[in-house]
């Protein structure tokens, strides 16, 4: 089974991506759509097992306030110099208080991590050959923020 980190540990994955070109029955399994599948097809669909992956160049809002009927949004980082993921994430988190697991798939590297988790993230399925226990331990590089984030609402000013 594919090992993914959630909450900071690295644990097994139980969710199969199902790639933009999918045609046919989806697996009997807990199952990421791509966001366009879901629109096209969401009538028919169980979300108790299903969530959603998003592109990078796709807009949340197309989603907004439905979101929350997901136990699992995915958000595609097409290559590790796409910022538009973790802009993403915190509209999920901010403007459609998304309380579901929020996942980062594709090309995240270990420096990143950090900055995904204040942006919401929760879990990473990260690109083989990364050592998934040096990445975990990256999630705490940092112990001081000075920013707000959807992980720290306050700035380092005002908190105690």
């Amino acid at each position: 089974m594919p090992k993914i980190i959630k909450d900071g540990q690295v644990v097994d994955d139980s969710w199969v991506i199902i790639n933009k070109d999918f045609s046919g029955d989806l697996p009997m399994a807990k199952v990421l759509l791509p966001m366009q599948y879901w629109l096209d097809n969401k009538d028919s669909l169980n979300l108790m097992c299903a969530g959603i992956w998003i592109d990078s160049d796709e807009d949340v809002d197309t989603i907004g306030l439905e979101a929350n009927q997901f136990p699992l949004i995915a958000v595609n980082f097409p290559t590790f110099v796409d910022g538009r993921g973790f802009s993403i994430a915190r509209l999920l988190k901010e403007r459609y208080e998304f309380t579901g697991q929020l996942r980062a798939i594709g090309s995240a590297i270990r420096d990143q991590l950090f900055y995904l988790k204040r942006c919401g993230f929760d879990s990473f399925d990260l690109k083989e050959g990364i050592d998934l226990e040096s990445a975990a331990a990256s999630l705490n590089d940092f112990s001081v923020t000075y920013q707000t984030s959807a992980d720290q609402p306050e700035p380092l000013f005002r908190r105690g």
